[in-house]
C-alpha cells in the first residue's frame, strides 16, 4: 500500500508538472501576443474588419475649342459580392441558380464565371465593371444579401472613330493608354475616393462599426485647339482619297499658321477608341483573331501610333520651299536671278538629275520652284553651304523637337553635320537624305505664312474643372524669327505662283489666293530607294492673310498617277475649301475667274514637255479632269491639243 501511495505521488507530481509548463507556455505565448505582436495583431484585426472599398473618380471631358465633346465619361456601376453574406442570409424560398442566372445575365458573365464568384470563400468579390445604369437598378431589386453597387465611369467617345489617334484611349482602369488620353492622363484622371467601413468577418456591418466616406475629386476638362467641324472635313475627304488612291494610308494636319494651333490631325484608317482592342472593321478583325498574341501585340501599337507626330517620312519637293526661302533669305540668289537648268548637273563625282532628266531651261526662283527643278535647289543649297544650311534647319526647327503636347514625338533623321559632304548638301537641298515628321514640315512652312516666326506647334488650349472655370491656360508660344518679313512676303508670292501656274493647280480654288508645294519622294527600303513612293502637298490660303496651313500626304499611292499633284492637292483642295467657308472667308473673285464662270469655258494649255506632275496640276486648275497614258515622266503629246476651247 505505502509503495502505492507514493506511486500516485509521483504520477500527481508529474501531472501538476506539466500542467505548470503548459500554462507556463500559455502565459508566454498569451504574453507574446498580448505585449511582443500587439501591435502587429491589432493591424490585423483593423485590416480584416476594416472594408476600403475604391470610389473612382470621374474623368475629364476631352473639348475641341469650341466645347464639343470629343471624350466624355458615362455613368456605370461596379458590382460587387460578399459570398459568406450572400450564402448566410439567403432564405429557403431563395433559389441561388435563379440568382446566379439573372446576375449573370446583368453583368454580362456567364452562368459557369457567376456560380464560381457566388460560392467564392473571398470576403469580397469584385462581380462585373461598367454595369449600366439600368441593369444596377434591376440587380438593386433583386435585393440579394451581400450586393454592393459603386458608382463610377466608363470612357466614351461620341464621334467614334474621329481624330481618334490624337485622342488615343484608356485601358479598363481608365487610364490614359495613347494619345492625348495618355499625355493629359495627370489631370484628366482626378483623385480615386476611398469608402472604409467595419465589419464583421462574413463581411457585414457591425452594429457599432465606423463608417468614413471620401469622395472623390474627379479630372478636369482638357480643351483642345482641334475643331470638330474642320477634322470632320478632313476625315471625309481622306477617305475618299483612299478610295481614289489605294494608298496604304494618308495623313493630314490643318494649322493656324500665325498661332500653331492644330485645328485638325487624322490617318486613314483609324480606330475606334470605344473599343480599342479591336480592329474597326470586319476584315481586320477577321484577321487579327488569326495572329498570334505577339503579332496582335504589333498590330494594335500599330494601330494606336500617330505617325503625323511620331514617324518620319522624306519630304521630297515640299522641302524645296525651305531651301529656297533660307537661299533667298541669306541673299544667295534673287527673285530675279535666272537659275538655268539643263536637266542635270555634276557634283563631286555624281550626276544629280531632274526627274526624267527634263531640262527646264532659264527660269527664275518663282519657276523653279513651281517646276519643282532638282537642279536649281542643288545649286542654292552648295552656295549656302553645309554652315548656313544647318543653321537653317535649326531656326525651322528641323533638328529638334517641336514640343507639341503629344506623346511619342520622333526626332528628324539627319546627318550629322561633320558627315555631310557636297553630293549629301545637295540632295537635301530638294528633299531626299533628310527625314522629318509631318508636324516639323508643316510647321517649318507656316513660318512663310506668319512674317517668319515659327510658332511652336500647340494641341491643348486650356484646362477647366467641372463648373467651367478655367483652370489654366497653355498660352502660344512663338519660338523663333527664321525669315525677314520680306523674304517670307516673297516666299508667299511664290508659292501662289506654283498654285496658279505651276503643278499644284489641282489645288486651285476660285476666289481664294491659294499657295502650295507638291512634292513626290521615293520611300527609303532596306536595299536602297523603292519605287514606293509618299506624294504629298502643302498649301495655306488666303495668301494676302493666311489663316490655315494644310499638309496631306499619301503613302504609296498604287495604280496610274502617284504623284502629289494628282493624289494628295485635290485632297488639300477639298479640305481647304470647306474650311476657309465654315470660318466665314469670303471668296473674292478676280475679273478672270468671274469671266470664266460666266461662260463656263477654258483653253488647254499646252503641256508639251512639262513633267507629268506639273502637267496634272496645270489641267486641275482648269478644272478639267486628268488621264494619263503610257508610263513615262514626261508629255510628248496631249488630247485636246493646245489652244482648244473646252467646256
Amino acid at each position: 500500500m505505502r509503495k502505492v501511495g507514493i506511486l500516485h505521488k509521483k504520477r500527481l507530481v508529474l501531472v501538476f508538472g506539466i500542467m505548470f509548463l503548459l500554462l507556463f507556455a500559455l502565459s508566454l505565448r498569451v504574453a507574446w501576443i498580448q505585449v511582443v505582436k500587439a501591435d502587429d495583431y491589432k493591424e490585423l484585426a483593423i485590416e480584416q474588419q476594416t472594408k476600403d472599398i475604391p470610389v473612382e473618380a470621374k474623368r475629364g471631358d476631352i473639348l475641341d475649342r469650341n466645347g464639343q465633346k470629343l471624350a466624355t465619361s458615362a455613368t456605370c456601376y461596379t458590382v460587387w459580392v460578399r459570398p459568406q453574406e450572400l450564402q448566410n442570409g439567403l432564405s429557403e424560398d431563395d433559389n441561388i441558380d435563379e440568382i446566379s442566372t439573372k446576375l449573370a445575365k446583368y453583368t454580362s458573365k456567364t452562368k459557369e464565371e457567376m456560380d464560381k464568384i457566388l460560392a467564392s470563400d473571398d470576403s469580397i468579390v469584385k462581380i462585373a465593371r461598367f454595369v449600366s445604369k439600368e441593369n444596377a437598378q434591376k440587380i438593386k431589386e433583386m435585393g440579394v444579401p451581400g450586393m454592393i453597387l459603386s458608382k463610377g465611369s466608363r470612357r466614351y467617345y461620341p464621334m467614334k472613330t474621329l481624330a481618334s489617334q490624337t485622342l488615343g484611349s484608356v485601358t479598363e482602369d481608365n487610364v490614359g493608354r495613347t494619345g492625348i488620353e495618355l499625355q493629359m492622363d495627370q489631370y484628366l484622371s482626378g483623385l480615386s475616393g476611398r469608402w472604409i467601413k467595419e465589419s464583421d468577418i462574413n463581411g457585414g456591418e457591425l452594429y457599432f462599426g465606423k463608417e468614413a466616406y471620401y469622395a472623390a475629386e474627379d479630372g478636369l476638362d482638357v480643351v483642345l485647339t482641334l475643331d470638330e467641324v474642320i477634322q470632320f472635313y478632313v476625315e471625309k475627304a481622306i477617305k475618299s482619297g483612299m478610295r481614289k488612291t489605294n494608298a496604304d494610308k494618308i495623313m493630314c494636319i490643318v494649322m493656324d499658321p500665325k498661332t500653331g494651333d492644330v485645328l485638325a490631325m487624322a490617318k486613314t484608317p483609324g480606330f475606334n477608341p470605344n473599343n480599342a482592342t479591336s480592329p474597326y472593321t470586319k476584315t481586320e478583325k477577321a484577321a487579327f483573331e488569326k495572329m498570334s498574341e505577339d503579332e496582335q501585340v504589333k498590330y494594335l501599337n500599330g494601330m494606336w501610333r500617330n505617325p503625323m507626330v511620331s514617324d518620319t517620312y522624306e519630304p521630297g519637293s515640299t522641302f524645296k520651299l525651305l531651301t529656297s526661302s533660307s537661299a533667298l533669305e541669306e541673299g544667295v540668289t534673287n527673285t530675279r536671278e535666272n537659275l538655268y537648268c539643263g536637266g542635270s548637273i555634276r557634283v563631286a563625282d555624281y550626276s544629280l538629275h531632274c526627274n526624267d532628266g527634263v531640262h527646264h531651261g532659264d527660269q527664275r526662283l518663282r519657276d523653279a520652284v513651281g517646276n519643282s527643278c532638282n537642279v536649281a535647289h542643288v545649286k542654292l543649297a552648295l552656295r549656302l553651304g553645309t554652315k548656313r544650311f544647318y543653321d537653317y534647319l535649326e531656326l525651322f526647327g528641323i533638328t529638334d523637337l517641336t514640343k507639341i503636347d503629344l506623346p511619342g514625338e520622333a526626332y528628324a533623321q539627319v546627318i550629322p553635320k561633320s558627315m555631310v559632304g557636297p553630293v549629301e548638301l545637295a540632295t537635301m537641298g530638294f528633299g531626299q537624305g533628310i527625314a522629318v515628321t509631318p508636324i516639323q514640315l508643316i510647321t517649318a512652312v507656316s513660318a512663310i505664312g506668319n512674317d517668319g516666326f515659327v510658332m511652336q506647334p500647340r494641341i491643348v488650349k486650356a484646362l477647366k474643372d467641372s463648373s467651367g472655370k478655367t483652370v489654366k491656360k497653355f498660352e502660344t508660344v512663338k519660338v523663333r524669327r527664321a525669315l525677314s518679313k520680306e523674304t517670307a512676303s516673297s516666299m508667299c508670292k511664290i508659292m501662289e505662283y506654283e498654285v496658279s501656274k505651276g503643278g499644284g493647280g489641282t489645288a486651285k480654288i476660285p476666289g481664294y489666293r491659294v499657295g502650295g508645294k507638291t512634292g513626290t519622294a521615293n520611300k527609303i527600303s532596306s536595299t536602297g530607294y523603292s519605287s514606293k513612293v509618299y506624294s504629298s502637298f502643302i498649301c495655306m490660303a488666303p495668301m494676302n492673310d493666311p489663316k490655315l496651313t494644310v499638309l496631306v500626304i499619301c503613302d504609296n499611292p498604287k495604280g496610274g498617277i502617284i504623284y502629289g499633284s494628282y493624289t494628295a492637292a485635290p485632297i488639300a483642295k477639298t479640305i481647304m475649301e470647306k474650311s476657309l467657308r465654315y470660318m466665314g472667308v469670303e471668296p473674292s473673285y478676280t475679273s478672270a475667274e468671274k469671266k470664266a464662270m460666266r461662260n463656263s469655258y477654258a483653253k488647254m494649255p499646252s503641256l508639251t514637255g512639262y513633267e507629268v506632275e506639273a502637267a496634272v496640276g496645270r489641267v486641275g486648275g482648269y478644272g478639267f479632269k486628268t488621264k494619263v497614258v503610257g508610263n513615262g515622266k514626261k508629255v510628248v503629246d496631249q488630247y485636246p491639243k493646245a489652244g482648244e476651247t473646252i467646256k
